[in-house]
C-alpha cells in the first residue's frame, strides 16, 4: 500500500453518496470565460466521431486488479459450499485495459465511475453510439476502466452480510445498499423536471433511457472503510503502477482523484474531477500537494434547475472555490462550466450524451495543454 504524503481529510458533505458540500460565496467567472471560448474555439474543429470509422487497431488489452488484503472468516453451509474457515482477498480493486498503437506518445488516462454504476459508464453509450473508452484509445491514449472497490468486478466484502444472517451482528448495523430509481435518476441526472419530460434542449439521449437503467447497479461503498476509501488508495496504486496517469473521477467519484493525490500522488499527472461537490476545508499542505497537479473541473447545463435531493448549484460553487483556492496555492487549475462555451443542454451524464465526443474533444485539448506540454514520447 503506497505511504500517505498527507493525512486525509474529512470532507463535510461528502460522504460517498452523492450528498454535496454546501458551498461559500460563489466567484465570478467573466476572466473564466475569455480563457474557457479561445479553448473551445480551439477545439471545436476537430472531427466528429462520426468520421472515426475503421478497425480499431491497438497494441494490447487485458485486465487486472489493484491492491487488496486478506480476511480471515468463517462461513456456515451455504447451498454446495460446506462450511469454511480460510482467507478471502477484499477491497481489490478491477481494472481493464486498452493500449493503443504508439501509446507513449500519450500519458494514460483512467476513468473512475459514479453512484450505482460501474465502468460500463464509459463505454458503448445508451443509444449504441462510441463511449469515451474507445473514442479515447482512438485518439491515442492508453484506457484504463476501474470498477470501484465494492462494485461490479471488484467485488465486495460479504461479511457484515453474513454476520447479521447468522445472528452474531444485528440488523441495524447490516450495511446499507444505495439503489437510484428510474424516477429519482431522471430528476438528479438532469434529463429533465419531472420523470418522462425532458429539457427542450436536453443532451441525454432520453428515448435511449432503458439502457441507462440497465447499467444501474446496486452500491455497496456502504461495505466499505471510508477514511480512506479504498478505492482511492487503489486509484493512487493504478497512477503509479503505470508511470504516471491522469485520473478522470465522475459524480459520487469525482473527487476521489483528489482523495488519491492525498495519499500518493507520485502517479498522477493530471486531474479531472466531473460534476460533484468539492473539499472546500483542505488543509494548506494539502492544498499544496494538489495544487502540483494540474486539474479541471467540469460541469455540464441545468445546474439550477435542479435542488432536489441536492442542490446542483451549491456543488458546483463548492466547486468554484476549491479551484480558486488551488490557484491561490499557485496550481494550474480550471472549471469548464459547457454553457460558458456555449455548449447546452448537457446532463449528468454528459460522457453519454449526444455530444459526448464534442465534450471529450475538450477534454483532450485540456490534457494537451496542461498534462503534456512538456512531455515528450519515450519510445516510438
Amino acid at each position: 500500500m503506497p505511504s500517505r504524503a498527507t493525512p486525509t481529510p474529512k470532507l463535510d458533505g461528502l460522504n460517498g453518496h452523492d450528498r454535496f458540500a454546501h458551498a461559500r460565496a460563489g466567484l465570478a467567472l467573466g476572466t473564466f470565460a475569455l480563457g474557457a471560448f479561445a479553448l473551445w474555439a480551439m477545439v471545436s474543429p476537430r472531427p466528429a466521431f462520426a468520421q472515426m470509422t475503421g478497425p480499431l487497431v491497438i497494441k494490447a488489452q487485458g485486465s487486472f486488479f489493484v491492491g487488496g488484503e486478506n480476511k480471515a472468516v468463517s462461513l456456515p453451509t451455504a447451498g454446495l459450499m460446506p462450511a469454511q474457515s480460510g482467507d478471502i482477498t477484499v477491497n481489490q480493486m478491477y481494472v481493464q485495459y486498452q493500449v493503443p498503437m504508439k501509446a507513449d506518445w500519450h500519458v494514460p488516462v483512467v476513468f473512475v465511475h459514479g453512484c450505482c454504476l460501474s465502468s460500463k459508464t464509459w463505454e458503448t453509450t445508451p443509444d449504441g453510439r462510441m463511449g469515451w473508452s474507445e473514442y479515447f484509445v482512438r485518439k491515442g491514449r492508453s484506457v484504463y476502466l476501474a470498477d470501484q472497490v465494492s462494485r461490479g468486478r471488484s467485488g465486495f466484502d460479504p461479511n457484515a452480510f453474513e454476520a447479521v444472517r447468522e445472528g452474531t451482528l444485528a440488523n441495524a448495523q447490516m450495511p446499507r445498499i444505495l439503489v437510484a430509481t428510474h424516477q429519482l435518476s431522471w430528476i438528479l441526472f438532469r434529463f429533465g423536471p419531472k420523470f418522462g419530460e425532458a429539457f427542450a434542449d436536453e443532451q441525454f439521449p432520453v428515448q435511449a433511457a432503458d439502457g441507462l437503467w440497465q447499467q444501474m447497479i446496486p452500491d455497496l461503498n456502504s461495505t466499505l472503510p471510508q477514511n480512506p476509501n479504498p478505492t482511492w488508495t487503489q486509484m493512487a496504486a493504478l497512477g503509479e503502477k503505470l508511470g504516471g496517469a491522469v485520473l478522470v473521477g465522475h459524480s459520487e467519484s469525482g473527487f476521489f482523484p483528489e482523495q488519491a493525490a492525498l495519499i500518493d500522488a507520485r502517479g498522477i499527472k493530471g486531474i479531472v474531477t466531473i460534476e460533484t461537490g468539492c473539499a472546500t476545508n483542505l488543509t494548506p499542505q494539502q492544498l499544496a500537494t494538489l495544487a502540483r497537479i494540474p486539474t479541471l473541473v467540469v460541469f455540464g447545463d441545468h445546474l439550477a434547475d435542479v435542488t432536489q435531493p441536492l442542490s446542483w448549484m451549491a456543488a458546483f460553487r463548492s466547486c468554484e472555490t476549491f479551484v480558486d483556492q488551488l490557484k491561490e496555492a499557485g496550481g494550474d487549475a480550471e472549471m469548464m462550466h459547457l454553457p460558458d462555451l456555449g455548449i447546452k443542454g448537457n446532463s449528468h451524464m454528459l460522457m453519454q450524451d449526444r455530444n459526448s465526443n464534442q465534450i471529450a474533444d475538450l477534454l483532450l485539448a485540456w490534457i494537451d495543454r496542461h498534462v503534456e506540454a512538456q512531455r515528450r514520447p519515450v519510445s516510438r
